[in-house]
């Protein structure tokens, strides 16, 4: 089945940068769009940015200007370049894809990353 491997997170300081990828592996037809939610403690998971198969991008309020969403058609992978960071972005970093399987029906379903922590001390 279809698999989605996050690598990147880590400890870093306030004003720091870290780059999270995320691959998809498995009997893959097709990725339509692809994307990153982060979940702090006490919080409800929240969109940070989102891309489609054509590049369009879509980011929360609080990241804008500060992270970049981008993708690797040919590698399956999407990645989150994190700039200036803060504290309010410690979180558990999900990577998300919608992803069409050889097998089946032809219909997209959405597939979850295990989660990466990130976690910015100031």
């Amino acid at each position: 089945q279809v698999q989605l491997v996050e690598s990147g997170g880590g400890l870093v300081q306030a004003g720091g940068s870290l780059r999270l990828s995320c691959a998809a592996s498995g009997s893959i037809f097709s990725i339509g769009a692809m994307g990153w939610y982060r979940q702090a403690p006490g919080k409800q998971r929240e969109l940070v940015a989102a891309i489609t198969s054509g590049g369009s991008t879509n980011y929360a309020d609080s990241v804008k200007g500060r992270f970049t969403i981008s993708r690797d058609n040919a590698k399956n992978t999407v990645y989150l370049q994190m700039n200036s960071l803060k504290p309010e972005d410690t979180a558990v970093y999900y990577c998300n894809a919608d992803i069409t399987v050889i097998a089946g029906t032809p219909v997209p379903y959405d597939y979850w990353g295990q989660g990466t922590q990130v976690t910015v001390s100031s």
